[in-house]
């Protein structure tokens, strides 16, 4: 057979008898390019489409056609607000771990934040955002993604911060013996002993943003009408219609995305942390991901991170471990002094003038209107507390389960996921109608709301708590045959606390923040209301009551604050004596 001659007198037989060899070797660079490419297109085309006008009442299409673009906004605004609320985690939980003149503001303030429900904060975001994009899409989308924010950040926070004050005391120590400047710290053992923990928070943080997707790209407030294209907008259009055909494909458009986030991010990010467990005998039953196995065997990968990744760490650990043997105790510069004694000052003010502003406006109110909502503030109340106590009661053995069974884990962690990043409220009107031919009605189906969306919080927590328990004590307990109830006071209730109590907490808050949706629900042109909190807030926003609706807000942020100082900051400080992991 006469073989024909290619380019530079390679023959095509050659080149053919290499393909499989190149397509072995190569695969994995191939693939990262073209998922690189991938992304640049969408983000440019996105681009564009932001940087043009806004259009007022974008129409929404119920088409399953539409459902590709819209799940690619909406995975869009989730991942920019997620690193976002990385950032800002960071950040925060630092400074907040160790000033302790600053963790005593920071602290409360996170309290106070995380309770304020996000329909709260989306009249202020919302004409901010336009106000300063004027005519801009750009300005509604920022608003959307600043409320999707608000949504994912505070549990992330939370659970960084108490994994720096859980930090062994073995751990700083020998960080002091060695020297290590506050960038070795945080690189070295700071960021990786929290490291489980914050995935795991991302997660549910991911989840929490999917969430409220349905409130924050499609809202109303007054008669300005802003919506946004994406999987919320498209969830809410079709449970405002009773299209049950386009709610279960938006929410089967819902579940394949999450299920490729699983696979393609969470799952190689698990695998990736098990590294960092604080353990001295290696788990025989590590999880695994194809993804990162992928990533690994990437030779331009590898050269890139040789060549940029690695010695730009270098050149940042020599920089602060220079600064670090230089580091001199000095009096701090009188200039520093008075510009934070002038910035305090201002901020006394600006206080002192929105109290009395606050003050002005809630003097205005009824009697009537403050009576209905103390009223509902008892009734969330109760509310709140019945799902958190149905929800502990199955999470916490689930989460036990998950988190010391890697092949359990690699099952449950995608149907936990999805179960938790499926909006609640496109699943609610199957419920109420169930629960009206039954006779609940929206009382008893709030809490089957709440529960929706906040037993996941105390659900990924736990399963991270337990998954941080070292190896070695489990086998310790193995050795000593610790079983049964002994197992659990021995090992697991003291292991996964700090854990718990994390999930608890923002639990709590996330509890608070659904009842906004949970007590006051749109359904076929009819509004279902039951008495609580969340429905005063909700009904406020919907008639423009702004008075009513900052008067009910401040409520709902003291009565979390104050539970929070009376029960969850003790339980807190339990966790950082008590139960601290100590090598």
């Amino acid at each position: 057979m006469k073989r024909t001659t290619g380019f530079r007198g390679f023959s095509a037989y050659r080149i053919w008898s290499q393909l499989p060899r190149l397509e072995v070797s190569r695969l994995p660079d191939v693939l990262m390019f073209a998922a690189g490419l991938a992304l640049f297109y969408g983000v440019a085309v996105v681009g564009r489409t932001w940087l043009g006008p806004f259009t007022p009442q974008v129409e929404i299409s119920r088409s399953p056609l539409a459902l590709p673009a819209y799940a690619g906004y909406s995975l869009l605004r989730i991942g920019i607000a997620y690193v976002l609320s990385l950032a800002f985690t960071l950040v925060y939980g630092y400074i907040a771990a160790y000033n302790p003149r600053a963790e005593r503001f920071m602290i409360p303030l996170l309290d106070v934040l995380q309770s304020i429900p996000v329909l709260s904060f989306l009249p202020g975001v919302m004409l901010a955002m336009v106000a300063l994009f004027p005519g801009r899409q750009l300005g509604v989308e920022a608003g959307a993604i600043l409320l999707i924010f608000t949504g994912q950040v505070w549990n992330m926070a939370f659970s960084f911060y108490a994994s720096l004050k859980g930090i062994p005391n073995e751990m700083r120590e020998a960080a002091r013996i060695y020297r290590f400047s506050w960038w070795q710290r945080f690189i070295q053992m700071e960021l990786p002993f929290s490291a489980i923990g914050l995935v795991w928070n991302s997660m549910m943080s991911v989840a929490g943003g999917w969430f409220f997707l349905m409130a924050c790209e499609m809202f109303v407030l007054g008669a300005r009408d802003f919506r946004l294209p994406g999987l919320g907008s498209y969830l809410q259009t079709a449970a405002s219609a009773g299209d049950t055909t386009s709610i279960l494909w938006g929410i089967a458009t819902m579940v394949a995305v999450i299920v490729l986030l699983d696979q393609l991010v969470w799952r190689p990010v698990i695998a990736w942390t098990e590294k960092f467990k604080v353990e001295q005998v290696e788990s025989t039953d590590a999880p695994r991901s194809w993804v990162l196995n992928l990533i690994q065997h990437s030779a331009a990968l590898s050269r890139i991170r040789k060549k940029t990744f690695e010695p730009l760490g270098e050149k940042l650990t020599l920089h602060y471990a220079r600064e670090h043997t230089h580091e001199s105790p000095e009096p701090p510069a009188v200039w520093r002094t008075w510009l934070l004694r002038g910035i305090a000052v201002v901020a006394l003010a600006a206080t002192g003038y929105g109290v009395v502003r606050v003050a002005i406006i809630l003097s205005g109110l009824q009697p009537a209107e403050l009576r209905e909502a103390g009223i509902g503030l008892g009734a969330t109340f109760l509310r709140v507390n019945v799902a958190l106590l149905i929800g502990a009661l199955w999470t916490i053995p689930a989460g036990v389960a998950i988190g010391f069974n890697p092949k359990l884990a690699r099952i449950a962690q995608p149907l936990a996921q999805i179960a938790a990043s499926v909006p609640a409220t496109a699943l609610f009107p199957v419920v109420l109608l169930l629960l009206i031919r039954v006779g609940g009605g929206l009382g008893l189906g709030s809490i089957v709301l709440l529960l929706l969306g906040t037993q996941w919080y105390i659900l990924f927590n736990v399963i991270a708590g337990a998954m941080a328990i070292p190896t070695d004590l489990k086998e310790c307990c193995n050795v000593f045959k610790l079983t049964g109830l002994e197992r659990w006071k021995k090992l697991i209730l003291p292991g996964i606390f700090p854990y718990l109590i994390t999930g608890l907490l923002t639990a709590s808050g996330g509890a608070w923040n659904a009842s906004i949706i949970a007590e006051y629900f749109h359904f076929k042109g009819h509004i279902y209301t039951t008495t609580g909190l969340g429905a005063t807030i909700s009904q406020a926003t919907d008639s423009g009551n702004f008075d009513l609706l900052l008067a009910a807000t401040m409520m709902m942020a003291a009565t979390v604050v104050t539970v929070n100082r009376l029960a969850w900051r003790r339980l807190y400080a339990l966790g950082e004596t008590r139960f601290r992991l100590e090598t």
